[in-house]
Parts: structure tokens; C-alpha cells; sequence
């Protein structure tokens, strides 16, 4: 038996450019694990890039594989094989390889991303992605640092983030017909979790008697963090308790699947777009995201400290939470009124004082800026 199972190598002891063969002999033998979710990505994008022929194929398959060694997430690995492989058949077609390209193929690359369509943010994604394996590429040997000089940067707007206002908030839960759909996008807007973080959330992360959900490792920034839930979405949470599937770990098992599985980010956004259409919103350009979005807008118009919603939102850089700021215009006017009415009634006796505990965080925000752009 086992010189049966050893004749094709198990997945971990597989040469790092090899593609994974999984036989039925590797998942008979008791101590070999099926493959999770991120082996199967990784061992897809191998296949493809073997199978390609492409000049490089075999560096970006160590690359992914270094990826996968540092523990980045599937949708990183996933989207580093999709672009990096168009990438090698652009450069294909343009008469050269990774091993020649210069800094005039990247620009060809751009020049024809845009041309295709592409929205200029999913180029720039593009071009950061294919920066970060040319990166790999002179660490390697392959290229020399030369190419990385004069890096190709795309101006993109600052756009603010876009909520929901509350009349269409009302309209798309009006529309939402079902008590798994209702659990999920209410979770969403209460919590202001990622939708792939509420996918990956399990029954034994939620705890009712503090009224809160763990993520521990977020999407993002594999940061781990708790997020809490309102009083309308515990409703909505238990009663789609009662009814899911009770063999799954996950909250929203998928029904397609074994119990081992959610739903895929695919089916959620099915659940939102149908949503929309029965509310009459399809034409707005809202999304998932704009859950998220509208729940950061209330809290700070609400009054919530911007340093205490960036931890509930998990955002790295407090300058990601600034942008809501931005557009809680409420919270602006309440703000303005309740300062101009000290004014109003001489309550600030002559000289204006500095808050010195926020002069000094914003000196060290000006240091910390001044030193990134140094080594940028």
C-alpha cells in the first residue's frame, strides 16, 4: 500500500514548480489531509501556467508558491495567477518574455489594459500586482534593479465612500424576502464586516450574551478584532439560526456543497442584486460594500469617536476611516452648532486653546507622513 500511495508524491513534499497530482491513493492513506481550500487555488493556477507553454510560466509558479508559504490569503494568491498570467500572454503576443521585458513592455501593458476598458482602478490593481512579481523577479536574479526605476504610476481620483441613505435602506429590506437573506444583509450593515468576513464566520464565533461576532483574522490586514450586533439583527440572526442547516460549522453554510463550506461571495452578492431589482434600486450602483459603507456613515453621524470606528472596521491607517468623516455631514452641522453656540454665549473666554493631546497626534501623523513619502 504505501509504495502504491508514494508512486505520485503527496501534495506537501511536491517540488515547488511542479504541478499537484492528487489520486485516489493520496486521500486513502489515514494521514494525508485533504487539501484546503488555498491548496486547491494554488494547485489550479500551477496547472494553468504549466500547461500555458509561456516563457516564465515556471517563475510565476515559485512565485505563487512563495506566496502560499507566507500564508497570503486565496483571493491574493488567485489574483496574482489570473493577472500575471494575462500578463505572460500579453508579452507573448508583443514578441518578448519576463526575461527581457523592459520598462516599455510594462507601459504597452497599461496602455493596452486601458484600452481593453478597464476600469483605471482595476489597472492600477493590475500594475500593482505585476509590480510586486517584478519585484520577485530582480530578488531572483532574473531582472536587474534597473527596471524598477521610474516605477509607472496611475493618478486615481479620491472618490468618497458611497452609503445608502436611509429611505433606500428601508426599500431594499421591504424587498428582501427570505429569513437567510434578511440575517445576512442586516449582519452587514449592522456590524460593518467585509462580506467575505461575515462568509467565513462559524456559529461558534458569535456570542449573544455580549451581542458580538470574532473575526480572527481579518480580510484586509489578518488582523483578528470583534465586531457587535444591534438589537434588530440579533432577531434576525436567531431566527435564521432556527432554520439553517444544524451539520454546518459556518453561519451560512452552502446548500450546493459539503457542510465544510459557505456560500460563495457569487451567491451573496445574487442575494443583493435580486434584492435591489425587487426595490426598484438596481440603476443606484449600490453593492455589498455600500452596507459597510452606510454603517460607518451612521455611526460617525451618530456620534461614534473616528479612532474607536476604525477598530470596529479594521482599517490599518486611521486615514481609510478619515474618508467617512468626510461625508458625515451631520455630524459636521452638530459639530458647528454646538461650538458656534459656546461662541455665541462667550463660554471660551478669550484666547482659543490648543488640545494638546490632538496637537500631538497630529504632529506624529505629519512625521509619520514626511517619513513614508521619504521612502517611498
Amino acid at each position: 500500500m504505501a509504495a502504491q500511495i508514494y508512486k505520485t508524491k503527496p501534495f506537501f513534499y511536491q517540488n515547488r514548480a511542479e504541478s499537484v497530482v492528487y489520486t485516489a491513493s493520496n486521500f486513502a492513506h489515514p494521514f494525508i489531509n485533504y487539501p484546503s481550500d488555498k491548496r486547491r487555488v494554488l494547485t489550479r493556477w500551477c496547472s494553468r501556467l504549466n500547461d500555458s507553454g509561456l516563457s516564465g510560466s515556471d517563475l510565476v509558479v515559485e512565485y505563487l508558491h512563495a506566496k502560499y508559504i507566507k500564508n497570503l490569503s486565496v483571493s491574493t494568491i488567485q489574483q496574482a495567477g489570473r493577472i500575471i498570467l494575462y500578463f505572460l500572454r500579453f508579452l507573448s503576443r508583443d514578441g518578448t518574455t519576463v526575461y527581457t521585458m523592459t520598462r516599455q513592455n510594462i507601459s504597452a501593458y497599461v496602455e493596452y489594459e486601458q484600452d481593453r476598458g478597464l476600469k483605471m482602478q482595476s489597472v492600477a490593481n493590475h500594475l500593482r500586482a505585476l509590480y510586486t512579481f517584478i519585484v520577485f523577479l530582480v530578488e531572483q536574479g532574473v531582472l536587474t534593479q534597473e527596471i524598477m526605476q521610474r516605477k509607472i504610476r496611475i493618478k486615481l481620483p479620491d472618490p468618497l465612500p458611497r452609503s445608502i441613505p436611509a429611505e433606500d435602506v428601508q426599500l431594499l429590506f421591504e424587498a428582501i424576502i427570505t429569513i437567510r437573506d434578511r440575517a445576512m444583509l442586516l449582519l452587514l450593515l449592522r456590524t460593518g464586516m467585509r462580506i467575505g468576513e461575515l462568509l467565513m464566520v462559524k456559529t461558534t464565533d458569535i456570542s449573544f450574551t455580549e451581542r458580538k461576532i470574532l473575526i480572527y483574522l481579518g480580510e484586509k490586514n489578518f488582523q483578528g478584532r470583534a465586531v457587535y450586533f444591534s438589537e434588530d439583527a440579533e432577531k434576525a440572526l436567531k431566527q435564521w439560526l432556527k432554520s439553517r442547516n444544524k451539520d454546518s460549522e459556518y453561519l451560512f453554510p452552502s446548500p450546493r456543497k459539503s457542510s465544510r463550506s459557505s456560500i460563495s461571495y457569487v451567491a451573496a452578492w445574487g442575494v443583493m442584486r435580486r434584492g435591489l431589482e425587487r426595490a426598484g434600486l438596481s440603476g443606484k450602483g449600490y453593492s455589498l460594500h455600500s452596507l459597510r459603507h452606510t454603517f460607518a456613515t451612521d455611526m460617525l453621524n451618530a456620534g461614534m469617536r473616528l479612532e474607536v470606528l476604525q477598530h470596529i472596521l479594521g482599517h490599518h491607517e486611521i486615514d481609510m476611516t478619515m474618508r467617512y468623516a468626510r461625508i458625515s455631514s451631520q455630524t459636521r452641522e452638530n459639530e458647528y452648532f454646538k461650538a458656534m453656540e459656546c461662541i455665541e454665549q462667550g463660554e471660551y473666554h478669550g484666547s482659543y486653546r490648543i488640545n494638546n493631546k490632538l496637537q500631538k497626534v497630529l504632529e506624529e501623523k505629519k512625521l509619520l507622513r514626511s517619513y513614508s513619502k521619504k521612502l517611498s
